[in-house]
Order: structure tokens, then sequence, then C-alpha cells
């Protein structure tokens, strides 16, 4: 049998055929909630849904990647040139039988490609945002190079998802797949937030440390994503020690060599070690970080700031929980994915918190003034 080409093209009509079809199930129910609907009303509504969609392409992602179903199907964008696993049985099957644990088998198949639809599903709807925003530019809140932005991003991210099959879960592409997730969670919720205009009056430094809050939650997101592609988060299975010890041996200089393949460039206990170490030293500091900042939007008047600080406490506690059960139980499946999806919602809330706290300056199309700081 002839080696399977890593990139087929030969389904790609039929993928995207299939993503349009899948995509007019929330687009008719969009058009339908939303026909007597102002234009910015309606563009807000088909960015809440957007956003939900891949939020759950994130979460997703997370367990394709948890049930070592990357490499499920080992070309791309389809499965052995095939739109669908139905269409591969053959190849799949005698995959299966030679190597039964994977990494090619009938359920990693299906997983995979249900992410894969997922993702192209979002993509159209990214699509039909941008079209509509363009055409509808001159009652926007903010500029259709936004739209336009994210329609990019998500080619983009399509890319490393091509790059994450193609180079067989490289960690550092792997890495980057879950970041450019979030950076697409990020722009959704910004336009969202710009359609619904509903500021908030923060003080200059209120808005800074949300920002700061922001750049340190992205950077322990991406530790993060290198402790789950590198397969670090059981190289510490107590806490809070690691190993017996509040500092044992570790080999930060291996542990964070970028380039270098899965498992290769001489990775050890103690490089594992070291990747583990600095996620769980970094949590840290974003912890107090954020409790800090839910603590001083708790203390105000408002209601939406107070509502906001108590969604990010909460929101902190379950990410807590999340992160200890996968060290104490084992990296169970349940709150490998719960883990995930609360770094997902803890960056939403705070993209979303700064959004709605920037100046009305930033939005010169509504014709407010701006908002005294």
């Amino acid at each position: 049998m002839n080696a399977q080409p890593l990139v087929d093209f030969s389904p790609a009509l039929r993928l995207a055929l299939l993503a349009g079809v899948i995509a007019l199930l929330p687009l008719s129910w969009w058009w339908l909630r939303q026909r007597g609907a102002d234009t910015r009303a309606r563009l807000a509504a088909l960015t809440a849904i957007t956003l939900f969609l891949t939020f759950d392409l994130t979460v997703f992602g997370a367990f394709t990647r948890l049930t070592d179903s990357g490499l499920g199907c080992p070309d791309w964008p389809g499965c052995y040139g095939q739109a669908s696993p139905l269409g591969a049985h053959a190849e799949i099957h005698a995959a299966q039988a030679a190597a039964p644990g994977g990494p090619v088998t009938w359920s990693k198949a299906w997983i995979e490609m249900v992410h894969r639809y997922l993702a192209m599903t979002v993509g159209v709807l990214i699509l039909v945002m941008a079209a509509v925003s363009w055409r509808e530019k001159a009652r926007l809140p903010h500029s259709p190079l936004w739209p336009a932005a994210t329609l990019a991003w998500v080619v983009v991210q399509g890319l490393f998802g091509k790059y994450t099959v193609t180079l067989k879960l490289y960690p550092a592409v792997v890495t980057l797949h879950l970041l450019g997730a979030m950076g697409l969670l990020a722009l959704l919720a910004l336009q969202h937030a710009a359609f619904r205009d509903r500021p908030l009056v923060l003080a200059s430094p209120g808005r800074k440390a949300v920002a700061a809050t922001l750049a340190l939650l992205v950077m322990q997101i991406a530790l993060g994503g290198w402790v789950s592609s590198n397969y670090a988060v059981l190289a510490c299975t107590d806490f809070p020690l690691c190993r017996g010890q509040w500092w044992p041996p570790a080999d930060f200089a291996t542990g964070f060599t970028l380039l270098r393949g899965l498992g290769e460039g001489g990775l050890t206990i103690e490089s594992l070690v070291a990747i583990h170490l600095a996620h769980r030293t970094f949590a840290a500091v974003v912890a107090l970080a954020v409790g800090a900042l839910a603590w001083q939007l708790w203390q105000q008047a408002d209601a939406s700031q107070r509502r906001f600080g108590a969604t990010l406490a909460l929101l902190l506690l379950a990410q807590l929980a999340s992160g200890l059960s996968n060290v104490v139980l084992g990296w169970p499946l349940v709150a490998a994915l719960a883990h995930t999806a609360g770094a997902a919602l803890l960056l939403v809330t705070l993209v979303l918190l700064l959004a709605r706290s920037a100046s009305r300056r930033a939005l010169p199309r509504t014709g407010s003034r701006a908002l005294a700081a």
C-alpha cells in the first residue's frame, strides 16, 4: 500500500460544502431570531454565537489532544484523502490492526475529524461576520478591519492545525495552536463588547491592572500549553511538594528548548519537572493578580464591576481546583478539560472587562464623549 501523503487537498471541496451545511444551523437560528433587529444587535448576536462555538472548539481541541487523537487521521485536511472516516474505513482498519493502541483508531479518527468539522464551521461563521461587517461598515462602532483581521487569524489558526498533524504534534506548534485559539476568543470578545457598547468607568490604574493581569494570564496559558504538549503534567504527582521535595532537581535548559520534536532533545524526568514547576510557580503569581483584581472590583459600588469581580473570583477558584485535581488525581480527563475551559473563560472575562472599560475615544463613530478616567 502506498504511503498516504501528509497533505491531500482532494476532499477540500467536500469538506467546504459540509462546513457550509453545518454552519447553516446556527446561521438560520441567528437570522430568524434577529430579523427585526438593527445592524449592531444582529452582529452582536452573530459574534456571540461564534464566540460560543469557538469556546466549544477550544475545549474540544483539548479533548482531541488529551485523548491522543491529534494524529487520528494522519493527513490534512481530510482523513486518508476522504471527507470523513467512513470513506477511509479500510485504511483506518488496517492501521488499527497494525497498532491497536494508536495513533490511528476508529474512535480517534472520528474525534480528530469532528474537531476539524467544528473548526471549519467556525471559519464559515467568521467569514459571514466579516462580509456582513464590511457591507454595513457605515453603521458599525469600529472599523470592518477588525472582522477582517479575525478572518485572517482563523486562516492562520487553520495552518497551525495543519502543521500540528504534518509535524507530528511538534510541541511548539501545539502550544502556538492553543494560543491561537485563545487569540481568536479574544478578538471575538473585543468585537462583541464593541457591538454591545456597555462601557464601564474604571480609573486609569484599574484599566492598567486589568491589562497586566491579562498579560500574566496569557503567559500562564502558554506555560500550560507547553506542559500539556510535552506531557509534563504528571512529572509531579504530589502537592504542595513535587516528588517529595519543595524544589526537586530540574533541567530548565532542556525542558524549555523550543525547537524540538515530541520526545526529542534529550528530555529527562528533570526536564519534565522543570516544565511542570514553571507552570506551577507562575500559577501562584497569576492567582494573586486575578484575586487582587477580583477584590478590587468587588469593592466598587457599580453593580457591573462587582459582577465582574465575582465572576473572576469564582473562575479562579474553579481553575485552582481543576489544576490541583490534575496533579493529585493523575490527570483525569474531566479535570484536564475543565482546566482548559477555565483558562479560556478567564481570558474572555478579562478581555471583556478591558474592552468595556476602555475610553470611548477608541470608538469614534459612536459620537459619544470620552468617559472620565
